[in-house]
């Protein structure tokens, strides 16, 4: 499965410009997706990034990258999110905003944006909000993703990952074609030490779920969409593309015909495998 874009701007903040151009389509989209980890977040930021041509971005992609991509540690914000990181523990909600103000060039990206990991909480909300205001921007729609925590737990505890091109897998809904290794580049697949965290943390009922006040700050904007996370990726997509069909804000009409780009199809993964 791989993604339209690169996110060379995204992963190292600052002046960075993206070595590929964007898609540029009639109606850039801009979207939030929540939900808790291993619900699949991640997966469907990478369709819906390539059926509508923006840009699918991860706060934790960017924490993940800095302990390998020269110059990334050096931001402040950055360095407090991997000390945090490397114990296991949540980054502040400081550092994440801190992190998305490093990179708000990519906020006004002429592709649009799929925004995966942020805003946590409603004072994250109100700062992007305020961001987007300040570049004439605004939201399309808030995705939030729901599924119990017995159904997301074994999904993280099966995903594997390949660590050289980012690809995701899972030991038994979608597994590479030789058993360990990256169908695409032929690295082996490792298991995120934070996927045994988040679940540990959602079977103890420990992982603090997108607060009320966050769905509530949405609701009222016109701007959530609330889509059940069952079933196969392909599934949830096209549940979400019909939900986002529903969505009352004054935005340019949603029109699944006119949004999901021709070769979406091409790139729909099988099984269940949340990220």
């Amino acid at each position: 499965m791989k993604s339209p874009r690169d996110h060379t701007a995204w992963l190292l903040g600052g002046n960075a410009t993206c070595r590929l151009p964007p898609l540029r389509p009639l109606h850039p989209r801009r979207i939030v997706l929540l939900g808790p980890p291993g619900i699949g977040k991640g997966t469907q930021a990478k369709l819906l990034g390539a059926a509508l041509g923006a840009c699918d971005i991860s706060t934790a992609e960017v924490v993940r990258s800095a302990r390998s991509t020269p110059g990334c540690a050096t931001q402040p914000a950055l360095r407090l999110a991997l000390n945090y990181a490397r114990r296991g523990e949540s980054v502040p909600e400081e550092a994440l905003l801190a992190i998305v103000n490093e990179r708000c060039r990519c906020l006004r990206c002429a592709g649009g944006f799929i925004l995966d990991g942020f805003p946590r909480t409603l004072r994250h909300a109100e700062a992007l909000d305020l961001l987007l205001a300040e570049q004439g921007l605004a939201l399309d729609a808030v995705i939030r993703y729901e599924l119990p925590a017995a159904e997301i737990v074994p999904r993280l505890l099966g995903r594997r990952i390949c660590p050289t091109c980012r690809e995701i897998y899972h030991v038994k809904d979608r597994p590479p074609h030789v058993a360990g290794r990256c169908d695409e580049c032929n690295s082996a697949l490792v298991q995120r030490r934070e996927d045994r965290i988040d679940s540990i943390r959602l079977m103890q009922g420990t992982y603090a779920m997108s607060p009320q006040s966050l769905i509530r700050f949405y609701r009222e904007r016109s701007l959530l969409v609330n889509v059940t996370a069952q079933g196969t990726p392909e599934e949830v997509f096209n549940r979400t593309i019909e939900a986002l069909a529903q969505v009352s804000a004054a935005r340019p009409a949603w029109n699944p015909a006119e949004l999901v780009h021709p070769g979406v199809t091409a790139i729909h993964p099988a099984g269940t495998a949340g990220a």
